[in-house]
């Protein structure tokens, strides 16, 4: 496969549906059997996915336990049976991408295709300074993922050869069997800059967001409107249907107070579902002093499951 011969690939997807979806994003620094109740409580109550983080430690202040995030994965594929997995978001700072294309491959077959594939540019600095590599600028980083989805998108189509591009080479490489998910399991890609948008209008089934770190409320709102708009452009610039890409919001990052009531909930998924959001993602972390901004008890978890999406969904 070389890198003069790439193009937008033909993806063959069906168009995505606007049916709302809810995620919980679990931090995999706990003991496992206390991960895998929680896996399979979130299992039971319906939602529609489960994510692991993807990074060499824990970002929130203090030295906290961590595991590794495509170990973890594994094991939750194991663990569950019927909600859809995957990593919120594989940093291409701690990897090699044929190496992930391996490690997709293998786990969309232990889990029965119910694997999402998360990538995203990686995290700056904290994950260059614990492996012990230099900080690149933004245009190598938007360089190196490009790069690096190009080759998991083609091995996991199982178009074997090789590829030479300015970061990452492959070599006569080739992913077997194919993957249970044809013609691969879903990419879902983080993007917030044009050549990121540019990247997600290209490959991605989904594409995911979380507004900025420290917005308000307005600015977060706007920005996600905003970027949804410039990836239906690049959609159609591309020639795919800007309905193709799933639109996914990790929620947490800015200040509403989506947690307090099912009011405010209503509020805040009705004004992203007006920008363009059809899955909401939530961050699940027991016992967090980020209490306004995560679940942070089962309790709260079951009642967001039992009573809150059902009228959420109702309501479109």
């Amino acid at each position: 496969m070389s890198n003069a011969s790439l193009s937008a690939p033909e993806h063959g997807e069906s168009v995505r549906t606007t049916s709302l979806r809810f995620g919980i994003l679990t931090f995999q620094d706990r003991p496992y059997t206390e991960m895998v109740a929680d896996w399979r409580l979130i299992e039971s109550l319906g939602f529609d996915a489960v994510w692991v983080a993807d990074q060499f430690a824990d970002a929130r202040a203090g030295e906290r336990a961590w595991f590794d995030g495509w170990t973890w994965l594994t094991a939750l594929a194991t663990a569950t049976q019927r909600i859809r997995i995957g990593t919120l978001v594989t940093s291409i700072t701690l990897h090699n991408p044929a190496r992930i294309a391996l490690q997709a491959l293998t786990v969309d077959h232990i889990s029965g295709g119910r694997l999402e594939l998360g990538i995203g540019a990686g995290r700056a600095p904290l994950d260059h300074g614990m492996m012990g590599t230099p900080v690149w600028d933004p245009h190598e980083r938007s360089a190196r993922f490009r790069e690096f989805v190009e080759i998991v998108d083609r091995l996991l189509r199982h178009e074997a050869g090789t590829y030479t591009g300015q970061y990452y080479r492959v070599e006569a490489a080739a992913v077997l069997p194919r993957p249970t998910q044809q013609p691969r399991p879903p990419l879902i890609l983080a993007a917030h800059g044009p050549a990121g948008l540019r990247l997600a209008a290209e490959y991605a089934d989904g594409w995911n967001s979380f507004g900025r770190f420290r917005a308000s409320p307005d600015e977060a709102l706007r920005m996600t409107r905003e970027r949804n708009a410039r990836l239906d452009e690049y959609c159609t610039a591309c020639g795919r249907d800007p309905r193709a890409v799933r639109r996914t919001f990790l929620t947490g990052f800015t200040s509403d107070p989506f947690l307090t009531s099912r009011d405010a909930l209503q509020a805040f998924v009705g004004k992203y579902r007006e920008a363009g959001i059809d899955e909401f993602i939530f961050y699940y972390i027991p016992g967090s002093r980020r209490a306004a901004d995560t679940i942070a008890s089962r309790r709260a978890l079951e009642r967001l499951a039992v009573e809150d999406m059902p009228a959420l969904r109702a309501a479109g």
